[in-house]
């Protein structure tokens, strides 16, 4: 049977109204988060408790590390629109990923900073943000690519991608925050790096499911020799690990990272307007210009929610009564709330959605991201005024699993609707680019979140006044952002021109 044959029998494969290939991208990506957030949630305590740096040092490196896992995307998209294809980006970044957090696991060594075991660290760091600049942003463009651009399954399809998100969220601090708190760091990274080593199995066993989407553009060129006597797929390869090197000597200068992040963002959004202006009609630019204002929300977004992996934590750790049916629960596994959250939540949001897009009620993307703004910053105001009413008592667990609920709820209308509108508004030219640009959108308000978390103190137990002040402005400013976004939401939906994508498609 001809190649074409069989994507067109595994075309009419469906699960519950969807391409099987979603469920595939789903536990892969689902398996890719068990070890991002399960290393994530012990990562600031790695630093305080096994390194022993101070809180300000710590919160650097912490802003560090997220900030160039979401900068590297970009890189990664344009590698993947223009030689390597989705899929065989998202397989190499697995492997990068897997070896990274399994170099943590071997590196640990004694307690304090030994320059030979903290190098290593960084090292094993720097592995893992080159690969996830390879997966992170090419497997939400596989989802996309499974459905046409006019499909109304695209929101709910990524409501659900977001739901397998969110479940490796929620196993991962779980398995990895008690192992690595209670039985030793090295056990929490390493169940990080197994469960990564899952997803690549998955994702190489049941290829066929994607139905031939993702693959290289020309992969004849793929296969040429280059300078280096390798062909230009291995090039590609190598260059990435020669990018480990060059990483792990940024990594370890934190300080000048937030200046190197502003160039570049200014160099890529500068790029993209280039080619927006120059070589694109009048419809496509417009659409590329709202894609542009949702990019412009991301870093403010992330800047406030992302306080959960640092500032957050330890307040949770230090000022939050975690007594729970007579066990103190480590601070690390309500890395898990939101995750909890959103697999509740996620499939109600796309049921939503769904049922007012019938009814034509259903919120535009940039209303939903005005929305998001406004969750999120009362979720900061809920929690300073439970640990007000507590006063000098430790704060009610209450008040942190509703920060984590009105944040999810945010979550839900801010980021499966922003990867949906980077895939439906973006050319087909530049899609990877304008995914990774996304993500690149990310890692400014994950340095803004270190940032932010730097402001709010040492934050020593019983000492919460610098911290409730912090979270007092942030969460009223992004109220006053979330409905302005609100007030022009109706003319950036204007720039979409909706209306036309599913003639454009036909045609």
């Amino acid at each position: 049977m001809a190649i074409s044959d069989m994507n067109s029998v595994e075309a009419g494969k469906t699960w519950l109204g969807h391409p099987r290939g979603l469920y595939l991208l789903f536990f892969a990506e689902m398996w890719e988060r068990f070890s991002y957030y399960g290393m994530r949630a012990i990562l600031i305590f790695y630093l305080t408790k096994h390194f022993l740096f101070g809180e300000d040092k710590a919160y650097l490196l912490y802003g560090a590390y997220t900030s160039l896992v979401y900068i590297t995307p970009v890189i990664g998209g344009y590698l993947a629109d223009r030689f390597l294809g989705p899929r065989k980006a998202v397989l190499v970044g697995g492997v990068f990923i897997a070896i990274g957090h399994f170099l943590i696991a071997i590196t640990e060594g004694p307690g304090g900073q030994d320059p030979l075991f903290l190098n290593g660290f960084y090292f094993a760091l720097a592995s893992i943000i080159v690969g996830t600049g390879f997966l992170k942003a090419n497997i939400s463009v596989l989802v996309g690519e499974l459905y046409a651009r006019d499909d109304h399954r695209r929101d709910p399809a990524f409501s659900i991608f977001y739901m397998g998100i969110n479940m490796g969220g929620m196993l991962g601090p779980i398995v990895c925050g008690l192992l690595g708190e209670l039985w030793g760091w090295s056990w929490g990274f390493g169940a990080a790096g197994v469960g990564m080593l899952a997803g690549l199995v998955m994702f190489v066993w049941l290829k066929p499911w994607l139905l031939g989407k993702g693959e290289p553009p020309a992969p004849q060129q793929l296969r040429q020799r280059t300078a280096t006597g390798l062909s230009q797929e291995w090039t590609i390869y190598l260059a990435a690990a020669l990018g480990v090197a060059a990483i792990w000597l940024v990594i370890r200068y934190a300080e000048l990272l937030g200046y190197a992040l502003l160039a570049f963002s200014a160099l890529t959004v500068v790029y993209i307007l280039w080619r927006t202006v120059g070589t694109l009609g009048k419809i496509d630019r417009d659409r590329m210009f709202a894609a542009l204002f949702l990019i412009a929300l991301n870093p403010l977004f992330w800047g406030l929610f992302e306080q959960t992996g640092s500032s957050l934590n330890i307040f949770t750790d230090r000022n939050v009564d975690r007594n729970m049916l007579g066990w103190d629960v480590p601070a690390s596994l309500f890395q898990s709330v939101n995750s909890v959250f959103i697999i509740l939540l996620a499939p109600l949001f796309a049921v939503l959605w769904t049922f007012l897009d019938k009814r034509r009620l259903e919120p535009s993307s940039p209303a939903k991201f005005g929305i998001g703004l406004v969750l999120c910053g009362a979720g900061f105001l809920v929690l300073v005024a439970g640990a007000a009413m507590a006063g000098e008592n430790l704060t009610p667990v209450l008040f942190v699993f509703l920060i984590y609920l009105l944040h999810t709820m945010a979550e839900l209308c801010f980021s499966p609707v922003g990867l949906s509108a980077m895939t439906r508004l973006s050319v087909s030219s530049m899609v990877g680019l304008v995914m990774g640009t996304w993500f690149l959108a990310m890692a400014a308000g994950n340095f803004i979140a270190g940032l932010i978390a730097r402001a709010t103190g040492s934050g020593e137990a019983g000492d919460v006044t610098q911290v409730l002040d912090v979270y007092s402005r942030i969460g009223w400013f992004a109220i006053v952002v979330g409905g302005l976004v609100l007030l022009v939401s109706p003319y950036i939906k204007r720039l979409m021109h909706l209306d036309l994508i599913g003639a454009e498609e036909k045609a």
